[in-house]
């Protein structure tokens, strides 16, 4: 708490256990954490780093101190702290080291996992933090993984406006759901979505309005690809699945990467057909190591 005080938290009440005695003073002296020669995004950087060691030392001393309601508040305000745009450029291993023990340390695991979820999608409402945040939780803990693909679904859902109309939650459907609301992610369909809620009706036809759309729109598809990319990474893909799989590779190729038209003035729209050509021979790929069902090998057997 003294070090949260230090960073600038002025609230008297860190501790809700005793609202009227945690006041932290303020002559409070923690000269480690400021270095006085440090530009200002590198001190702050290393003071998240400390804070970042001390809440790992204690969730790895006493994993069952605090409450899920407690380990969920944590994790979304480590998150904002993780957004800040003075350090969207510096290495976040200590943030990303505590998160992965934060979510261990829940005790109602998977039924967190919504409400985790759903704290997370609305700690921004632009599509690169979100995707940003995702990337916070590393690919290496079952838990994680299914963070990560969940929370990646939900925010493709409701970037396209379709987080009310698709049962997100529904166990062992995301690879369903998800070649739903990649039908959505062609980049003309973003144009027109983009365009009619922040253009004037009539404007997206002007020359520097309408390049400045294709612009975004290519931006989002670009973040919806790659938290698509992430859904299908975190799956242990089994044979029923590999017809799922399959209709992602040939949605994803109908879809978007027929739909962008290259250009020398555009260089935005190469670095997206780049990222779907990638993400199609990812796919492939597990296609080739998922042994498909019978019914693939053998189309005229009884």
């Amino acid at each position: 708490m003294e070090t949260f005080h230090s960073l600038g938290a002025c609230s008297p009440a860190l501790d809700p256990s005793q609202p009227g005695e945690r006041v932290l003073k303020n002559d409070i002296n923690l000269s480690w954490s400021q270095p006085q020669d440090s530009p200002p995004e590198t001190a702050l950087d290393l003071s998240l780093s400390y804070i970042c060691k001390f809440l790992a030392l204690c969730a790895l001393a006493q994993p069952t101190a605090y409450t899920d309601g407690e380990l969920l508040g944590l994790i979304e305000l480590l998150c904002r702290a993780g957004l800040d745009v003075g350090l969207r450029l510096l290495p976040k291993t200590d943030l990303q080291q505590l998160l992965l023990l934060l979510l261990e340390n829940i005790h109602e695991w998977p039924g967190q996992l919504q409400p985790l979820c759903c704290t997370l999608s609305k700690v921004s409402d632009h599509h690169h933090n979100l995707l940003a945040l995702v990337q916070f939780f590393m690919d290496v803990t079952s838990r994680s993984r299914q963070l990560r693909s969940q929370l990646s679904l939900l925010v493709i859902a409701q970037m396209l406006d379709q987080q009310e109309t698709l049962p997100l939650w529904q166990e062992k459907a995301q690879l369903f759901l998800l070649s739903q609301l990649l039908s959505l992610m062609r980049p003309s369909s973003l144009r027109q979505h983009l365009g009619s809620v922040t253009l004037p009706p009539g404007q997206e036809q002007q020359p520097k309005a309408s390049a400045e759309l294709d612009h975004k729109a290519c931006y989002l598809c670009h973040s919806l690809l790659t938290l698509a990319g992430v859904v299908v990474s975190c799956q242990d893909i089994t044979p029923d699945q590999w017809g799922e799989l399959q209709l992602l590779c040939m949605q994803l190729d109908r879809h978007i990467s027929t739909h962008i038209r290259e250009s020398p003035q555009a260089m935005h729209r190469t670095r997206l057909k780049d990222l779907a050509a990638q993400t199609y021979i990812r796919w492939q790929e597990l296609l080739a190591h998922c042994q498909p069902q019978a019914q693939y090998f053998s189309p005229w057997k009884d």
